[in-house]
């Protein structure tokens, strides 16, 4: 915990203590929530629906019983919420030690479309199709511990200021259980949304990560905060910048929905049945441009994309060489 700042150490410590010495664990129920949060509850821009804070928030307390985690915040994500827009903050940070809230954009699986096979593809704005197969590059929802953050080269870019810089981008690692259990198997995590495209090679032997033959990789950097990821959880870049930092030390991480409550929500706005007040829980904005949405089991998918997966890379793939 050597990267938290001090008072949210300190306060961590003392909050454990004393739900510790009070047996709070045993007895705390996930609709126990505290005073200040319940301003933060609801299905306003910036606010968590009470169905995701609860489930995320008995993950977390199941964990830091467990020993599993010691840090003092976690998080959230409730993908059925459009990804930009007014109730685009769908992210959201929960550091009950200090009690401060926070809600930030994300980005949901792209899915894909095989044509001629079988369409998952999702629409920048609302995600419909929801999955856990391999090569799916869906969201899948459901309970996660952060494990390891890496940081990796992308290549260079071009800043606002005209001037080289370089890209590296940090990925934090998910470890899943239950459907979310091959998380790390999907390389599935959380990352900045941002990504290099046109990419070409410049010759640059005097570069660090120059490969064997003295070439870099050169792009132009996009941020696709409000768009969508190969299943990850993706951050606008100034949002992972704080988020990142406080991944150092493990903690929970909750995506709502998980596949009971996609196939609940599908029966529910079947063509003889209509949502009411008990219904389960969907974002309405995205529940009306989905229509209905559809959770695709490894099981079922992963035999479809076997059947077109493209042809894996050579084991020793050259070099790339340096455009004149």
């Amino acid at each position: 915990m050597s990267g938290l700042p001090f008072r949210r150490r300190f306060a961590l410590g003392v909050t454990i203590s004393a739900w510790l010495a009070a047996g709070a664990f045993a007895a705390e129920q996930p609709s126990e929530i505290p005073a200040w949060l319940k301003s933060h509850v609801g299905d306003g821009a910036g606010q968590i629906a009470p169905v995701v804070l609860q489930r995320a928030r008995a993950l977390y307390l199941r964990k830091v019983a467990a020993g599993v985690v010691k840090n003092p915040c976690y998080f959230a994500m409730d993908a059925t919420r459009p990804s930009d827009g007014g109730l685009g903050k769908r992210f959201y940070e929960i550091c009950e030690a200090d009690q401060s809230f926070r809600a930030m954009s994300a980005g949901h699986g792209s899915g894909r479309n095989i044509k001629g096979a079988v369409n998952f593809a999702n629409g920048k704005e609302c995600a419909k199709n929801f999955g856990n197969a391999l090569d799916s590059n869906l969201t899948t929802g459901g309970a996660y511990v952060t494990a390891e953050t890496k940081s990796s080269f992308k290549g260079y870019f071009h800043n606002a200021g005209k001037q080289e810089s370089v890209l590296m981008r940090s990925f934090v690692q998910f470890e899943g259980e239950g459907e979310t259990a091959n998380a790390r198997e999907r390389a599935i995590g959380g990352h900045p949304a941002v990504v290099l495209k046109g990419i070409h090679y410049r010759s640059m032997a005097r570069s660090p990560y120059a490969n064997v033959n003295g070439c870099v990789p050169v792009g132009t950097l996009v941020d696709y905060a409000s768009g969508r990821s190969n299943g990850c959880t993706s951050w606008a870049r100034s949002d992972a910048e704080k988020i990142i930092p406080l991944l150092e030390e493990p903690t929970t991480v909750y995506i709502y929905p998980e596949s009971q409550d996609i196939k609940a929500v599908a029966q529910a706005v079947s063509p003889r049945r209509s949502l009411s007040s008990s219904s389960p829980y969907w974002n309405a904005f995205c529940l009306r441009q989905i229509g209905a949405p559809k959770f695709w089991a490894r099981e079922v998918l992963e035999p479809i994309l076997a059947r077109f997966h493209r042809d894996p890379e050579p084991e020793a793939s050259p070099a790339p060489t340096c455009k004149p």
